[in-house]
């Protein structure tokens, strides 16, 4: 199929001024000639043309534009006709196209023509998509930045790295017999020190990438009566919560969506954590643990009154971040605002007066990471970061294997196959069908 000429509009549905359908493979130069009763066209020069049916039927008058191949998006030949925005007018080119050898493209065949091509690795290949559904400036920016290679240069940084530190590991296994052993050098030890290091600021800013575009879930948890629901309320600025006395009012979980500059933010409000409840209330308590589990930040409120109630720590996941919220300061007459102490910070405020909640929005702003620019930011999914966290794993293990020759190559080795997944280098047939049939057609 790769070798056929695919076609397909590549302006959004509707009536526009310019209406623009694409062409891509080894008869779009051909195709593009006999629509327009041309005999030649010079590669990147827009001709200004008619536009005919197979019938020799006038269409539209309109530009032509040809890339030669490998120097397209495509690395085909590629052909665009540019015209007027009617919806009419741009299905008859593309039934004439198809009428003349070429066939509808499928969702995102274009780019996956530019990766099988080499024009571009898979990561930026899924920038391009990230681009097209960017909602904000700091999305667009992160992925155009993966869309210019930030992301894949800095993985192909580490795998250039791996390859260099496993020739080594590989020629030592070879020349075991040697009285120099070479797995004891202490240069094995600092190169995977330095690996681990690099890592681990790549999933560091493959998670803030993840973030901006997919933005952050956050979990409102804590004892009943803590003001949740009171919290959830002045964060959307709605009812959106019953608020009562009672404890217990929650229980089942109240998802709402909001933004802090930009970056969407899923908060859950959930039911409160509490020993021995009525039945009812114990399966709102099972949804709110669950919803604990696959959060990227839980807010632990907490009633300033009675005190700090640390959780049970089978409440929390350990690899979950916390931010402690100390609720109801009108009341216990603490001072609204944000410190932290030992890595662990805490929100004063009051949810029913609204006091301190911009210091909880300058803080959620913080851990999305929008206040950091480090000149490496990138757009990433999850995907790129399950591949991660697969190669810190097994270097790990290599760490663990430093003297052991044969087990410290294979770590080696499958740390770098999990690296390679994120640009494409070795990726399943299955895997490339399911990430280019999100992509929009025509793209």
């Amino acid at each position: 199929m790769h070798h056929d000429t695919i076609c397909a509009i590549a302006t959004p549905p509707g009536r526009g001024g310019i209406g623009i359908v694409r062409l891509s493979g080894p008869k779009a130069k051909s195709i593009g000639l006999a629509i327009c009763q041309i005999t030649q066209i010079t590669p990147r020069q827009v001709k200004f043309v008619s536009f005919y049916s197979t019938s020799g039927e006038p269409i539209d008058n309109g530009l032509i534009l040809l890339f030669t191949a490998p120097h397209s998006f495509t690395g085909e030949d590629v052909i665009e006709f540019q015209g007027h925005g009617s919806p009419v007018i741009l299905d008859q080119l593309i039934q004439h196209c198809i009428g003349s050898g070429a066939r509808l493209a499928r969702p995102g065949e274009f780019s996956e023509r530019a990766f099988l091509n080499d024009k571009l690795d898979l990561a930026q290949a899924e920038a391009i998509a990230d681009l097209i559904n960017s909602q904000t400036q700091s999305a667009a920016r992160l992925a155009l930045r993966s869309l210019q290679g930030e992301f894949s240069q800095r993985v192909e940084g580490l795998v250039t790295s791996l390859i260099k530190l496993r020739t080594y590991v590989e020629a030592a296994i070879d020349f075991a017999e040697e009285e120099i052993d070479f797995l004891a050098d202490s240069q094995i030890q600092h190169d995977l020190h330095t690996l681990s290091k690099q890592l681990a600021a790549l999933q560091t800013s493959a998670n803030r990438g993840r973030i901006f575009r997919d933005g952050m879930t956050l979990v409102l948890a804590g004892r009943p009566n803590a003001g949740k629901s009171s919290l959830l309320n002045a964060l959307t600025g709605t009812d959106s919560a019953i608020v009562t006395e009672i404890p217990g009012t929650t229980r089942d979980i109240l998802r709402e969506v909001i933004q802090i500059n930009g970056i969407p933010l899923t908060l859950l409000d959930t039911a409160g954590l509490r020993l021995n409840p009525d039945p009812i209330e114990q399966q709102g308590i099972r949804k709110a643990e669950r919803a604990i589990t696959d959060a990227d930040r839980i807010l632990w409120v907490y009633d300033g009154t009675i005190g700090h109630p640390e959780p049970d720590t089978e409440q929390l996941p350990p690899d979950v971040p916390i931010t402690w919220v100390h609720n109801k300061a009108d009341l216990s007459g603490a001072t609204t605002g944000c410190t932290t102490h030992n890595e662990q910070t805490t929100i004063v405020l009051s949810a029913r007066e609204q006091h301190g909640i911009d210091a909880l929005r300058r803080h959620l702003a913080d851990c999305c990471g929008q206040h950091q620019n480090d000149g490496g930011e990138f757009m990433a999914r999850r995907r790129h970061l399950t591949a991660i966290t697969q190669a810190e794993a097994h270097l790990q293990q290599a760490q663990q294997h430093q003297y052991a020759g044969e087990l410290l190559a294979e770590d080696l080795r499958q740390c770098q196959l999990a690296l390679a997944h994120i640009t494409g280098a070795f990726t399943s047939d299955d895997l490339l069908g399911e990430i280019f049939s999100q992509f929009c057609i025509g793209k």
